[in-house]
């Protein structure tokens, strides 16, 4: 699994014109499955991102997470971030999970994350969405569970 976090000061997504899914202060994350994936990385991506220390302490340090803030999260399925660009100028996506494997896995993210976190919200997968997205920071950081980076 690959996801790319970002703390927010407010995101939502939207789905032809209807708001599917919308945080206050939290994290936004866009996540990608791939076909090898398996509840393991799930486990491995929740405990992760829910527990990153990318939010400021009364020192200004970067020693919170989002469980710490009682923060919130968006979290929109992107299998785009297994898009292959090394060659020529289309992306391959033979790395992006089928439909059926990536939505099994991206529910149970959302479910694991919901044990945790006080709000979870999501956007439709496999949609046309649109997300917006006020970035706190910047900050933003960048997850793969099987630590390729």
């Amino acid at each position: 699994m690959r996801a790319v976090v970002q703390r927010v000061k407010s995101s939502k997504v939207e789905v032809e014109g209807q708001v599917k899914g919308e945080v206050k202060k939290g994290l936004m994350v866009l996540l990608g499955v791939t076909h090898e994936d398996t509840k393991k990385d799930v486990d491995y991506m929740v405990d992760k991102i829910l527990k990153l220390r990318i939010f400021e302490d009364e020192d200004e340090k970067m020693n919170k997470s989002l469980i710490d803030i009682d923060g919130e999260l968006l979290v929109v399925s992107q299998f785009t971030l297994f898009g292959d660009c090394r060659k020529g100028k289309r992306p391959s996506f033979s790395n992006a999970a089928k439909p059926d494997h990536a939505t099994d896995l991206y529910e149970d993210f959302l479910e694991k994350s919901k044990e945790l976190c006080k709000k979870v919200e999501s956007g439709e997968f496999g949609a046309n969405m649109q997300v917006d997205i006020l970035n706190d920071g910047p900050v933003t950081m960048l997850i793969d569970s099987k630590k390729l980076f």
